[in-house]
């Protein structure tokens, strides 16, 4: 499912409705979120891993920890990482940036990652976390939230669902990996460079 999305109405239902029913998030006094800090990119990393060991691709990481240091917290920064403590220890992160739509010509939050750890689940700090994206996005007027779930994982379809996130079957996802990048940029090159020689 490729991109969930609420739009900016929507956004505001769901936020008021979670924050007016705090019961509806039974977490524990010890539980808290924040904003990631540069010291905190090993823990950032190795929740990377977690992450791609639950979606079944523990090898295809190839982040490091200098990457994550640059591309978070460094000149230009390309996303931002909130991240879920139970007592000292991290038991989840939410990776997010911003996108933009032509259409409501606003900037829109999209979620990357949205991870707790197994054994941490059920306790209310996946839906903490959105609840927590929903704020950043209204206070920064954000026209809509969009991620993506694996089409297997039926418990966070389920999950999302109940937020009042809906698919968006119609549209279909296209990717170029970074070697398919560079091949169609490389290709316009050589054409360019073909083209002015011949003049």
């Amino acid at each position: 499912m490729r991109a969930v999305r609420c739009a900016a109405p929507r956004l505001r239902q769901f936020d008021r409705r979670v924050i007016e029913n705090e019961d509806l998030m039974q977490t524990p006094e010890n539980f808290h979120i924040r904003p990631a800090l540069v010291e905190d990119v090993p823990i950032i990393l190795k929740l990377i891993r977690d992450l791609a060991t639950y979606e079944r691709a523990p090898d295809e990481v190839t982040a490091t920890e200098e990457q994550l240091r640059e591309v978070l917290f460094g000149h230009r920064r390309s996303a931002e990482v909130l991240l879920a403590f139970e007592g000292e220890s991290a038991v989840g992160f939410a990776v997010y940036f911003y996108n933009f739509s032509t259409w409501l010509g606003r900037a829109g939050l999209y979620l990357e990652d949205l991870f707790v750890k197994p054994e941490k689940r059920g306790k209310g700090y996946g839906r903490a976390l959105l609840v927590e994206l929903a704020k950043i996005a209204r206070d920064r007027g954000c026209g809509r939230m969009e991620w993506a779930v694996l089409n297997w994982n039926e418990p966070a379809i389920k999950f999302y669902q109940t937020l009042g996130a809906r698919p968006m079957n119609e549209w279909t996802v296209f990717r170029l990996t970074r070697d398919e990048i560079a091949k169609l940029a490389d290709a316009a090159d050589t054409a360019a460079t073909t083209d002015s020689d011949r003049e």
